[in-house]
């Protein structure tokens, strides 16, 4: 089934809100971030540079918790830049709990000779430059990262991402059939990362690790891309 284009919402001007920014931000970090820009909306996603980002945080709340790793993965519809991989463990600001070693085990020992966010900030903002962020449920990584910089810098960074999970969302949750199936008893559709790309016959990786779940939303748009939209699908019907 190929999905008929959607428009994005018109609120977030994404070209314009990073021009805009570029020029007020205070910290030549963010600053460069911003000036990078992205592909213009009307962009065949076939022609985009894309980058997967994961991160690991001590919870789902960016106000009360933090990141404790962060894993990031070039790409393209065609190719996936594993060589340029990159992953950082870094120290949060707030303490680890027990539940949070559990799920993505990293330990106190782990975070104790991490570096803070801070210091490895300018090397992950020009990972994520001149890029399309992909991401698996865009309420974790955007927020939590802008909040984690505005904490430290007093201006917070903000950017469009595609969320795989969202487009998984507009098949198996939104759409008519996904409805009627609803309707007549049938449960929902499973739209987590690891549910999702079986559905696509996608290889099993284990889960809870920023690179290995970068890795995987990568491989997973691609999937969607091929079997639902078309290479030539423009950036702003995917991103939000």
């Amino acid at each position: 089934m190929r999905l008929r284009p959607r428009a994005s919402p018109p609120a977030p001007g994404w070209p314009e809100y990073l021009a805009s920014r570029a020029e007020v931000a205070r910290d030549p970090r963010l600053a460069r971030f911003f000036a990078a820009g992205l592909p213009a909306p009307e962009t065949p996603i076939g022609e985009a540079p894309m980058v997967a980002l994961d991160m690991e945080t001590t919870g789902l709340d960016e106000r009360r918790h933090a990141i404790v790793s962060i894993g990031v993965v070039p790409f393209t519809l065609g190719r996936i830049a594993l060589s340029r991989r990159r992953y950082w463990v870094v120290r949060p600001s707030r303490p680890l709990s027990a539940e949070s070693v559990t799920f993505h085990h990293i330990t106190h020992a782990d975070i104790a000779r991490a570096p803070d966010l801070d210091e490895i900030l300018g090397e992950l903002l020009e990972a994520l430059a001149g890029r399309l962020v992909v991401v698996h449920y865009r309420h974790i990584e955007r927020p939590f990262l802008d909040a984690a910089v505005k904490a430290r810098l007093g201006e917070g960074v903000m950017f469009p991402v595609i969320d795989t999970m969202s487009l998984e969302a507009r098949i198996h949750r939104q759409s008519l059939l996904a409805r009627f199936k609803r309707w007549i008893g049938r449960p929902p559709a499973s739209i987590r990362l690891y549910d999702s790309r079986a559905r696509y016959g996608l290889p099993v990786y284990s889960g809870h690790h920023a690179l290995i779940d970068a890795l995987a939303t990568a491989e997973l748009l691609q999937a969607q891309v091929a079997r639902h939209y078309s290479p030539t699908t423009p950036l702003s019907t995917l991103w939000s």
